[in-house]
């Protein structure tokens, strides 16, 4: 990558007057998460057909011991990095005006993000299937499985989307209006492959919006959508744009 890139992408970063991040798995792999598609993935390794919502329903003690191990001990080890802590100082200028992630590890909040929406939902929460109230995760005790709810005793469901569940109508909204107001999008760690969440930053390129894309491989929106594209991981490539930013 040349530095002509790197400050082309900087000058545009500047020069925004609603600037917008859209992150998936690459951007928390260096936090040690594994991504869940492709070689070593997630679901290289599970049967992604567990995590259907009707399957988890009916057979939540098959269900429930996977959850634990893949969404609450791995993702719970995890921290933030250099490329999350970027963007939430990008954020604390005033130069960010809100993150659409497709991740569910609450990293951009525990770096210190404060508008992030979460399109696939979150591991910090769980919502009671039968009474629909929701509990901090923190407070469920894992010990039992599957927890039962505090307040009724019915089936707890973590809050991110399963398959065959639709996306949550305010998390949509929320998405789609900041990417109609923004005029830069900085795309990190996802090639935009998961629909609907992967036409996000098309919305703000059909209106004449400038992408900035961080990948560490060639994506679609490499070839098609990326004004900027900037090789390399996260973890390096994102605290060197912020950097050039902030000066």
């Amino acid at each position: 990558m040349s530095n002509h890139a790197l400050e082309n992408a900087a000058k545009a970063l500047r020069d925004g007057r609603c600037v917008m991040a859209f992150t998936g798995a690459g951007i928390s792999v260096e936090s040690g998460i594994p991504p869940f598609r492709g070689p070593g993935g997630v679901w290289s390794r599970y049967d992604p057909d567990k995590f259907e919502k009707n399957y988890f329903k009916c057979h939540p003690e098959e269900v429930w011991p996977l959850l634990k191990e893949i969404f609450f001990d791995m993702l719970g080890r995890a921290k933030p990095n250099p490329a999350h802590r970027a963007l939430a100082d990008l954020e604390a200028v005033g130069r960010l005006h809100g993150i659409v992630t497709q991740n569910i590890d609450g990293l951009h909040q525990e770096a210190g993000s404060r508008v992030v929406h979460e399109y696939h939902g979150s591991t910090r929460r769980m919502q009671c299937m039968k009474c629909r109230k929701f509990f901090d995760s923190r407070d469920i005790s894992l010990e039992t499985l599957p927890p039962p709810c505090p307040v009724c005793g019915g089936l707890l469901k973590p809050d991110f989307v399963f398959f065959g569940e639709g996306i949550p109508s305010d998390v949509h909204h929320a998405s789609v209006d900041l990417a109609r107001q923004a005029d830069v999008c900085l795309v990190i760690g996802t090639g935009g492959t998961v629909q609907p969440a992967g036409r996000i930053p098309y919305v703000v390129k059909n209106h004449g919006g400038v992408i900035i894309e961080i990948n560490l491989y060639d994506t679609d929106y490499s070839y098609r959508t990326s004004d900027y594209y900037l090789q390399g991981k996260a973890g390096q490539m994102t605290p060197e744009l912020v950097q050039a930013v902030l000066g």
